[in-house]
Order: structure tokens, then sequence, then C-alpha cells
């Protein structure tokens, strides 16, 4: 299989490529074409790609670009890890909203639809060039906001372009082990939007096993999402939410946190990619020992302004390993080539899946997976506050992805005013005129 990776020169790229490393099953991928338009970026990832590589004869050939037909043409899966604007980009989301007092992180409230404005224009084009060049290519996006990607790209790509994301997998790994249970043999229920979303059963053996969870102190906190919410709210819930809903739930407190902060999480990561990539360009030592001490940084500072909010402590070591996305878009595309039938959390159309929404809403949800695509599974309702939260941020997505086909920054006014995080039309109006000022590729709005 040919696998093409956009923004192939992103930090992430070598997580996918170790995975690509241990798969030596019968129709594993055998060659990798990265794309980029930073051809420093690019050539730094080749490298360190070459040194995973090193003493493997049987490692898949990685190929670099930056012309997109190039890297579209022939490639059997696409898959998408797009930053656009850089992490410059998300140091503006982030500050234009905190500067207004109002988070700014990059997939959750005002950042993530600054983010989605300047990026499903970028990638609605990349669809029609896939569906012009790649029409028989599956594309599992991974580009942020991924939900929003998504449902932007499935007018030209039908129900060939998959979202994926790795916080439902780490939560369904880390319930399961709070469970003393084998993940792989469990069934999650977990139902909502990218980044919005919540565990609401564990099966095993048809025995939902979350209950016993909830009532177990020292179980709930073992794990991440349950120091991070607190097993009083937890109980309350009657779930396990998403790491994201922490921003919902905790408004006051992150909001905070971010604001007394030294930097942001966004300069945080562009001052630390900057050190790497330039270190590994200049020659100096090892590129996948240089990125491999950049990866645990990175691993042991996320979410760190969440945990501060509620003294939720470090990252458990556990959680420093990764195992997330990578492992879905492996299994996601052996289940497609190969009709190797599989169950995975998925950003998919809503097909009827959840009855609040239309069809053509993308959704997270479960989803069986075989040489005929994914299916969703069937959920039971969403109700009470989480029905309510999934529909006003659904209506905003779909503002977004209409203001970046029209151009029009009343759309835009409109998904920042109506956004759950955002508490004003005024500020809503301020943020956009802010981002339009740091931002040059949302000048289209108008």
């Amino acid at each position: 299989m040919r696998l093409t990776i956009l923004g192939g020169g992103g930090f992430r790229v070598p997580l996918v490529y170790r995975a690509l490393l241990d798969d030596h099953r019968a129709g594993r991928v055998t060659h990798v074409t990265l794309h980029d338009t930073d051809t420093t970026r690019l050539n730094v990832i080749a490298r360190v790609l070459a040194d995973q590589a090193a003493g493997m004869p049987d490692a898949p050939e990685v190929t670099v670009t930056t012309d997109l037909g190039r890297a579209l043409t022939g490639a059997d899966f696409i898959f998408s890890a797009v930053r656009v604007g850089g992490l410059d980009g998300r140091v503006a989301d982030e500050q234009a909203a905190l500067d207004e007092g109002v988070i700014g992180q990059e997939t959750v409230g005002a950042g993530g639809i600054s983010y989605g404005l300047r990026t499903i224009p970028v990638m609605t084009d990349v669809a029609r060039r896939v569906a012009e060049l790649a029409p028989d290519a599956w594309v599992i996006n991974f580009t942020n906001p991924a939900g929003m990607v998504t449902e932007a790209m499935s007018p030209y790509l039908g129900d060939r372009v998959i979202g994926i994301c790795d916080s439902p997998v780490g939560l369904g790994r880390r319930v399961a082990l709070a469970l003393g249970v084998d993940p792989g043999n469990a069934r999650f229920d977990y139902v909502g939007l990218n980044h919005l979303g919540w565990l609401r059963g564990v099966y095993v053996d048809g025995r939902d096993q979350l209950p016993r969870l909830l009532r177990d102190a020292e179980a709930l906190s073992s794990f991440e999402e349950g120091r991070l919410f607190g097993a009083d709210w937890l109980r309350t819930l009657g779930t396990v939410p998403n790491e994201y809903l922490h921003y919902f739930y905790f408004t006051r407190q992150t909001l905070a946190a971010a604001r007394a902060a030294a930097r942001s999480r966004g300069a945080f990561l562009r001052d630390q990619q900057h050190s790497f990539y330039s270190r590994v360009a200049a020659g100096e030592g090892p590129a996948f020992a240089a990125w491999d001490k950049a990866r645990l940084e990175r691993e042991v500072t996320y979410g760190a302004e969440n945990r501060e909010a509620v003294a939720a402590g470090d990252r458990d070591s556990a959680d420093l390993e990764s195992g997330g996305y990578e492992q879905v878009a492996l299994a996601l595309m052996r289940a497609i080539a190969h009709d190797e039938r599989t169950t995975l959390i998925l950003n998919v159309r809503n097909r009827g899946t959840l009855g609040l929404l239309d069809s053509d809403a993308v959704v997270e949800v479960p989803c069986l997976v075989d040489a005929n695509g994914p299916r969703p599974l069937t959920a039971d309702p969403l109700t009470g506050h989480a029905a309510g939260l999934v529909c006003a941020v659904k209506s905003v997505e779909r503002d977004v992805i209409e203001a970046a086909a029209s151009g029009s920054r009343a759309l835009a006014v409109r998904a920042l005013a109506t956004h759950p995080l955002v508490d004003s039309v005024t500020v809503a109006r301020r943020l956009l005129d802010s981002y339009q000022s740091r931002i040059p590729a949302l000048a289209y709005l108008r």
C-alpha cells in the first residue's frame, strides 16, 4: 500500500512511521510520501524517519515532495495532519482570546473558530484535488479542528474522508485499566463530537462496568480524567467526559490558569519545535534522539494548565507513551484495505446515529469498519445538558464551515458569539477584528 502524509514535516509524523515499522503483516504500507510546503521541516522529519528505519530491511520507503499533485497521485490512503498558519497561528489564536478574557485553546472556543476559518479553505481545496487525482483513495483526517474539517471535506469526498482523534482512545484505555479490564476486550459506549464527547459505558461480556468504577473512589482517582474532573463530578454526570470538556465544566479555573501561565501552550510548542528543527537542520546530534527527547517533554507538559486549574498533579507515566491516533490510523487502513473487521471510535457522517443531528453532521462515535469503510453503530440518544452542548457546538461548526465557503464575516461573528465559551456579541466582533489583524489568511472574511 502507498500512504501519503500531508503535513509531512509535522512533529508527530514519526509516531505514524513507528506504527508502520511495527507492522510486518502481509499487505502492509510499503511506501510513504511526505508532503509539506516547508522544505526545512520536511527534510528534518525525513532524517528522523531514516534514523528510525536504520537496520530494518523491510522499512517502508520514504520520499518527500512539495508538489501536492505528485503526493496525491497513486496514493491508496492519504493521512492529513496539516497545521495551516503553523504554531505562530496557534499563538495568535490563543493570545487574542486571552486578551478578551475567553478560552483560546486551539480547538475549543474562540481559538478553534479562528483555526477553522483559516484551515477549511485550504482543506476543501485539498479535497477537490483528491477527488480529481486520487478518487479511490481514503482520506484519514487528523487536521484540526478535526470534526469540523472532516465535515467541510465530506461534500467532495463523501464517506471516503474519516476523522480520527486520540482523545477517545486514550480515555477508553485509561478507564479500562482503572477497572482492571483489558482495553482490547472492552466495548466502549462513547458519543459526541470531536473534543466534545462522553464515555457512557464500558462493556465486558455484555455487562457495563462503568457503574462499578463510579462507586470506587480509589479507582476514580487513579487515572487522568478522574483527577481532572473529580470523583464527585463524575458521579454527578454518571459518565466520564472527554478531557476537553474540562474547558466547559471548569471554565473560570482553566481561563485563570491560562492567563496566569508564563506563556501559552502554543508559545511553548512553537519555541520547543523551533529549537528542535533548527538543531537537527544544523546537524547537531542524532535526529531521532533529539525528536524523542522533545516528544517526551511535550507529553509531560500536555494539559498542564487544566491540571494546574484543579490541582490534579502531574501526568501519570503510563500516559507518556503514545498509542493513540497512529494506532487508530493503522487499524483503519488495514480494516479497509484487507477487510479486517474492527470497531473504532471515528469522526464520520451521522447517518441517523444521533437523532438530534441531521444525517450529514459529522459525529464522533464507535464505528464498524471493513472493506466498505466505517459505519456508525447504533447509539442511545444524547439527553440533557450533553444534547444541548452538542447541538450548540454543531451549530457553531456549521457557521464556521459556511463562513469559510462564502467569506461571510457576519457568519464568522455569529459562530464566535453563539459559542458557549464566548459570552458576548461585542466580544465576538472584537475577537474577529483581532484575529484578522494578526492572521493575514483571514482577510477573505468581509
